[in-house]
């Protein structure tokens, strides 16, 4: 496979979120809060921003598959072949978290589970592709508010506490589905 060399602005960005930098940038419904799931300080800084309790966990998404691989336990044939039916899309599956998936990622739950996803969405799957790293995915509102929707309104919420990346929500109604995989309980639909 041919890897490409990423340009100044890339290198820049993947640089910014490696060192604890925390971005916004349009999801399918809302706009979201990412950091790299690698960065205990950009974690840190993503839930103070958001005022997230810290034992809820983060989902994490990428726009392939084997980026997300650090973080879980090698899947099953048939969990495998689970995940490929749904993805890329708006569907994230929990699966056994590894050792060094960091507990700010997977949550305070007992069953160390992480929350993943390829996602769909067009402005997503650029920006993705543009840093060659997964990512958090929260929305950006305050915990308990209202949804950030448009671009305005999340430089109006959010200012200078990010980097807010230019891109369109498609007004979806519905964050993504949450299966854990293990049993294919629904998690939220």
């Amino acid at each position: 496979m041919k890897q490409h060399r990423l340009s100044q602005s890339q290198r820049a960005l993947r640089h910014y979120l490696a060192q604890g930098g925390v971005i916004a940038y349009a999801t399918r419904a809302v706009f979201g809060l990412g950091c790299s799931p690698y960065s205990q300080r950009g974690l840190k800084k993503l839930l103070s921003i958001k005022k997230r309790p810290s034992h809820k966990g983060l989902i994490v998404i990428a726009h392939q598959a084997r980026e997300l691989q650090k973080l879980h336990h090698p899947l099953t044939a048939t969990e495998q072949n689970r995940v490929n039916q749904a993805w890329p899309g708006p569907v994230t599956f929990l699966v056994p978290a590894r050792q060094r998936c960091l507990p700010l990622v997977r949550g305070r739950h007992k069953s160390k589970k992480v929350a993943v996803r390829v996602d769909a969405h067009p402005d997503t799957l650029t920006l993705l592709r543009t840093i060659k790293m997964p990512i958090t995915s929260t929305s950006a509102n305050l915990s308990g508010r209202r949804p950030i929707r448009t671009l305005r309104e999340c430089h109006r919420q959010l200012g200078n506490k990010v980097k807010i990346i230019s891109g369109r929500t498609l007004r979806h109604t519905q964050p993504s589905k949450i299966i854990d995989l293990a049993n294919d309980q629904i998690i939220r639909r």
